[in-house]
């Protein structure tokens, strides 16, 4: 087999990533004496790479007596492939110190790539400056890369001035500056920068669109979304879809999420992986928990995200057994749990209450799995032990994480003793919040709540008057409902709405039957210097009642009734939900600021653990 034959081939193994018959001609190679060859030793590690036998590149490499810059361009490229970035950033000083080479293009690109990866700016600024003073610092490949890698790491602006310099812009360094503004939340540069693009395609659309939904312009993504359709751009890779499908989920727009997946369907791509946990974890947060486990169970291969997905989504919905026997389920198959599947298992036993199998899963991450728990964990376990009552050990919690605990994690705490009409604790906190200055609105209600709770009026009075003086104003509650087509936003104490009598109407017949079933309004979420009476009406113009009473009136009879409220539900709506379910024989599931609650026959699945 001559030579060039032999690098043919090794770049078709590379190419369709066939380690066997790579390895054979690997053999053929050292039988044949060959096997000094730097061009052919470069041409194996790359084959290695790409096929995801790492080691056996890394064993090559070392074993070549005479390594030049393509050598180390393959190693750092394997490396980055196998997502080891930190192996090539901490292997590259070598190439000066025992090789005595300079690194050309390549190796920048491989260099800028890894930074990337790691979000390492430091050590990026650094690539970038030993890179400008180097022989080829006009390369507009390498400066594409350090766009990207500004843009993932946040600093847009700095990318700016290096797409800039680029003499011969390719698709790449558009796609990556455009990406970078996106996903910064600059909407207006990103669809400038866009328009400015001379040839747009796929990837292109991709960028931007994507870029939106990560940083939270979804409803903007589906208009560019349908813009891109309306244009015949083919999609070519399903990528663009699990993102757009993604801006369904946090719109929580069931209609909208189910039209794309009919669009999943009729373009083929209903078996992408990566499009079939879009989909489960979309349905999941569209409160259509059933068709999540129907895609979960069609799927025939699935990933630590395919089952992280479908275990979130039922601990979400109330489902907490059934969540944890879908880990068991996994473990058997072989796989192993990442941070995100310990965050939904946590996150399911503090929704009912499994308080030693809560503390069991965060000890388990530590020892059966080397995770070092990160704040959002610590989040988790807190919530579950300040839902349950225990109050101190959650407050000692907080203390000995190795995290600064910042104002929600502490307003998290207070309003479990508020809950738990736990004044000591309650009071011991709320001095400590309020000496951190808090910037949340709802903080200083809960505050002024807590101190008002004990009778200490003063402390409420300092509360108001720092809120007046920062002009604090309360998020105002709002609620959505969908009905077909049409969606209503409705807000806490709204009275202009075209339908407010009816909905008073109804409201007001609701009201009367449910005190007949011994319903009592609970008013201790409501200011405490206001009359009963004044109390129970704030309570009567709740977001959530209003939504409700409008989907009574203007949906299918008998159509489940899906709303999507910003704030947590109150304890009075609580109740009272769950006695319009049984009054109307209708299902109502809410998804508030917390979780999903299923109101159906009087019960409510989060069995009154929210």
């Amino acid at each position: 087999m001559c030579y060039s034959h032999l690098v043919y081939q090794l770049q078709a193994c590379a190419r369709h990533q066939s380690p066997p018959i790579g390895k054979k001609l690997h053999c053929h190679i050292i039988k044949t004496g060959i096997d000094q060859c730097k061009s052919l030793s470069n041409n194996l590690i790359n084959m290695y790479g790409k096929c995801g036998l790492i080691q056996d590149a890394l064993n090559l490499f070392n074993q070549l007596p005479h390594r030049d810059p393509i050598s180390w361009a393959s190693i750092l490229t394997a490396n980055n492939q196998a997502n080891l970035p930190h192996l090539t950033l901490s292997m590259f000083p070598a190439m000066f110190k025992q090789d005595g080479l300079q690194p050309d293009h390549y190796v920048f690109a491989c260099l800028v790539k890894a930074c990337a990866i790691l979000g390492a700016m430091k050590q990026g600024k650094q690539v970038h400056a030993t890179f400008i003073v180097s022989p080829v610092s006009d390369d507009d490949v390498v400066k594409s890369s350090l766009v990207d890698m500004y843009a993932k790491c946040g600093l847009p602006d700095i990318g700016r001035v290096v797409f800039d310099s680029i003499s011969s812009k390719n698709s790449i360094s558009w796609t990556a500056m455009i990406s970078g503004y996106a996903q910064s939340g600059r909407k207006l540069d990103a669809i400038q920068l866009f328009q400015k693009m001379p040839v747009k395609n796929l990837l292109s659309w991709t960028a931007l669109i994507s870029g939106l939904v990560q940083s939270g312009n979804w409803v903007d993504s589906f208009y560019l979304f349908m813009e891109m359709r309306s244009k015949g751009i083919d999609i070519v890779d399903p990528f663009i879809l699990s993102s757009i499908i993604g801006a369904s989920a946090n719109l929580a727009v069931l209609g909208l999420g189910k039209q794309i997946h009919c669009l999943v369907i009729l373009l083929g791509y209903e078996s992408s992986l990566f499009v079939s946990n879009a989909l489960v974890d979309m349905y999941a947060k569209c409160s259509d928990v059933l068709a999540a486990k129907k895609i979960f169970g069609r799927m025939v291969q699935r990933d630590i995200v395919s089952w992280t997905s479908i275990i979130v989504g039922t601990a979400q919905h109330g489902l907490a057994e059934e969540a944890l026997s879908l880990y068991n389920r996994m473990l058997s198959t072989g796989l192993k749990p990442n941070e995100v599947t310990f965050v939904g298992l946590i996150y399911a036993c503090s929704h009912v209450g499994l308080v030693s199998k809560g503390r069991y899963f965060f000890n388990s991450m530590i020892k059966d799995y080397g995770i070092n728990p990160s704040l959002q964990h610590y989040t988790c376990l807190l919530d579950l032990l300040s839902r349950s009552g225990h109050l101190e050990e959650a407050e000692n919690l907080i203390k000995a994480m190795p995290f600064k605990p910042d104002e929600a994690t502490w307003a998290a705490l207070l309003s479990a003793c508020n809950h738990h009409r736990n004044t000591l604790i309650g009071i011991r906190v709320a001095d400590h919040l309020l000496s951190l200055k808090p910037e949340d609105p709802s903080t200083y209600i809960l505050l002024s709540n807590i101190y008002a709770s004990a009778a200490m009026w003063e402390s409420v009075s300092k509360v108001r008057r720092l809120m007046a003086a920062m002009e604090v104003k309360k998020e105002p509650g709002y609620s959505c409902i969908v009905l077909g087509k049409e969606s209503q936003v409705f807000l806490a104490g709204e009275t202009s709405h075209p339908a407010k009598e009816e909905i008073f109407g109804l409201l007001e017949e609701l009201d009367a039957e449910m005190k007949k079933r011994g319903y009592i309004p609970d008013t201790s979420s409501v200011l405490h210097d206001l009359e009963q009476q004044e109390k129970e009406r704030q309570l009567f113009w709740h977001s959530e009642r209003l939504a409700v009473a409008y989907g009574l009136l203007k949906g299918i009879p008998g159509m489940v009734l899906h709303i999507v409220k910003n704030l947590r539900v109150c304890g009075d709506c609580h109740t009272v939900l769950k006695f319009i379910s049984i009054i109307v024989k209708r299902e109502i599931v809410v998804r508030d600021a917390n979780r999903y609650h299923h109101f159906k026959d009087g019960k409510c699945s989060c069995n009154n653990f929210w």
